[in-house]
């Protein structure tokens, strides 16, 4: 394997708060790499540092000669000025800047220069790249390519920045929860994507089937030093346990000791204390030890809910539309006491609007939401972050209560409370904005909670919470003595939270389906496959219109001369390309190439892999003709 990147004896810290100390890891090429570890432990300022957008305090980083590296940052930031377009295509490439060149100009009404663009293009051969750029804006719903970036929301901005990296095609690609702000269907596509690209890949997220199914490294970062895994997200929380198992085992050997070197203190006459100095000291070492214990501290969650009656909410026939934009229409739903619903869809089809008219924050254009009296909303939602960054942690809280209600006569108080959330008696008193974007998150879940609520509405929970935060969560809303409505993108999670799932499909298209979302997919594509088959065998051998002659409708299209050509060319091309392949493959296993050598072959073999693909599908499509 060739090395991208070494990081030796890394340390960094922000005041008296070490993140990590003395860590070193390397990434190679073909290695998909997960990082993952508790909010405000340092992931993102990793991933920064690595850019080069962060200091650190010692250690080196080193990348491989005329490495190319692309980063998605958790909160991307380009120039408002800049159109969609550029962002997405802002590259050092030529052959970016002349497909920028040519989109603007066919943007134009005159298309003046558009010879020579189109001159250019053939030059550089980006027409194939000029295809596969179509396709990722494509699918991440980017069509408005004139927009200034100014006029764009926070869930644009990072689809317009994941374009935009995976479009320069870096060797190394460093991602800070890529999925965030992505519907279902994009987290699927990106997740082939990736499984399918010969880049490296540093990533952070909190998708877990994402990392199941993409990574094969897994790193954490707990208490300051960092784990290193080979293998995928549930081979990691299988030797994760084992070396916590471990080191609890190593714990509890010591803490024997630290009994039995105790009793010799107690007895150890003052007089002859600096006859045993070595042992005093070896006894503070072992006390040390001795009190350390690694376990899955997490938010445990166990707060009251309000009692709930038996009417909940109906919605009576409603009605919504923006413009041309069809929302709802003439839905009506009866919502069941202790329900656990899940929303999803696209984008733009109405989920979170779906949400605000339930809580009240936007009128329906006709109809009505009928709320049962003993209804106690908590909602969760990204706009609720908006916190006062000059608030302390502690004063957060109390302005909602002084003391939080347990249940069965519990009483815990503000500090208490945010305790439970692991929120250090440090951290409570720290400022706003010195928490991480997480640990808001987590700040904000506590304050929905400690309302007691028996309805929680929730809007993309999941994302920026970590891994340990969100298993803690989904098993408090599976025993949750309340209604749940959540929306969320985390395939997991409602896998493991949600009964039963509502789908937006589009133009007030909605439908209710009895299972979880692992259920829908596979259901949908069972659909998929029969309507396919059913338009098979629907399609008439023979088809005689008035309009369009017999001997026309009964022969099937024939390949024109230049597709005879082009299917020709490619059953002499592809043989050669994959024996091509075949020989670097040899030369690469042989041990007898220096290292320019195998770079250059290396990055040979993945474009023939890419080419060999791209034209087997075009062989395919010309074959069916």
């Amino acid at each position: 394997m060739i090395s991208y990147l070494q990081v030796e004896n890394l340390t960094k810290s922000f005041g008296d708060n070490l993140l990590f100390e003395h860590i070193s890891f390397g990434i190679a090429d073909n290695q998909r790499v997960a990082l993952v570890a508790k909010n405000g432990t340092g992931k993102t300022t990793l991933l920064n540092i690595i850019a080069g957008k962060e200091d650190y305090d010692e250690g080196t980083i080193s990348f491989r000669r005329d490495l190319r590296v692309g980063y998605l940052e958790q909160s991307p930031d380009f120039p408002k000025e800049l159109t969609v377009l550029d962002a997405c295509l802002q590259s050092d490439n030529e052959v970016m800047r002349t497909i920028a060149e040519y989109e603007h100009c066919m943007l134009t009404a005159d298309q003046k220069g558009l010879d020579e663009v189109l001159a250019k293009m053939d030059m550089y051969k980006a027409w194939d790249y000029e295809t596969r750029i179509k396709q990722i804006l494509g699918k991440l719903k980017i069509t408005n390519f004139e927009q200034r970036i100014g006029e764009l929301s926070g869930g644009q901005l990072k689809r317009v920045a994941l374009a935009n990296v995976l479009i320069s095609e870096p060797d190394l690609l460093i991602l800070d929860e890529p999925t965030n702000h992505l519907d279902l269907e994009m987290v699927e596509w990106l997740e082939d994507f990736l499984k399918r690209s010969s880049m490296a890949l540093l990533m952070v997220t909190h998708d877990r089937y994402f990392l199941d199914r993409v990574c094969n490294v897994i790193m954490e970062i707990d208490h300051q030093a960092l784990f290193q895994y080979t293998g995928n997200y549930s081979y990691y929380l299988e030797k994760r346990q084992e070396r916590m198992d471990a080191f609890n085992a190593e714990s509890d050997r010591m803490n024997n000791l630290y009994r039995k070197e105790l009793d010799w203190m107690r007895r150890q006459p003052q007089a002859r204390a600096t006859k045993a100095k070595s042992r005093i000291d070896r006894f503070y070492e072992i006390e040390e030890r001795a009190k350390e214990r690694r376990n899955n501290d997490a938010v445990r969650l166990d707060v009251k809910a309000s009692y709930l009656g038996s009417k909940i909410f109906e919605a009576k026939y409603v009605s919504k539309s923006y413009g041309d934009l069809k929302i709802l229409d003439n839905f009506y739903y009866n919502f069941a006491r202790y329900e656990k619903m899940g929303i999803i869809g696209k984008n733009g089809t109405g989920k979170s609007t779906f949400l605000k008219m339930l809580l009240g924050e936007v009128k329906p254009d006709s109809g009505s939401f009928d709320i049962g009296e003993t209804v106690v909303f908590g909602y969760y939602s990204q706009d609720g972050l908006a916190f006062d960054e000059q608030m302390k942690v502690i004063d957060v809280v109390r302005d909602i209560a002084e003391e939080v209600d347990l249940g069965s006569g519990k009483r815990m108080s503000a500090s208490q409370f945010l305790l439970h959330f692991l929120f250090t008696p440090e951290t409570q008193y720290n400022y706003v904005y010195k928490l991480s974007g997480g640990e808001k998150r987590r700040l904000h879940l506590c304050t929905v909670l400690m309302r007691n609520p028996n309805f929680l509405v929730l809007d993309e929970p999941t994302n920026d919470l970590d891994i340990a935060t969100l298993n803690i969560l989904e098993e408090y809303l599976q025993s949750f003595k309340g209604c749940v409505i959540v929306v969320s993108h985390d395939r997991y999670f409602m896998d493991k939270v949600v009964d039963h799932l509502l789908v937006f499909r589009g133009n007030a298209e909605l439908k209710d389906f009895p299972g979880n979302y692992t259920d829908y997919r596979e259901w949908s594509e069972l659909q998929e496959e029969q309507e396919r088959e059913e338009k098979k065998n629907l399609q008439p051998k023979t088809s005689v219109t008035q309009s369009q002659p017999a001997h026309k409708a009964d022969k099937p299209r024939k390949m024109s001369f230049k597709e005879k050509q082009e299917f020709e060319a490619l059953e002499k091309e592809i043989p050669q390309l994959e024996a091509e392949k075949a020989e670097i493959e040899k030369q690469l296993s042989s041990g007898v190439l220096d290292n320019e050598s195998i770079i250059s072959a290396s990055q040979r073999f993945a474009e023939l892999a890419d080419l060999i693909d791209e034209k087997t599908m075009r062989w395919l499509e010309l074959s069916e003709i």
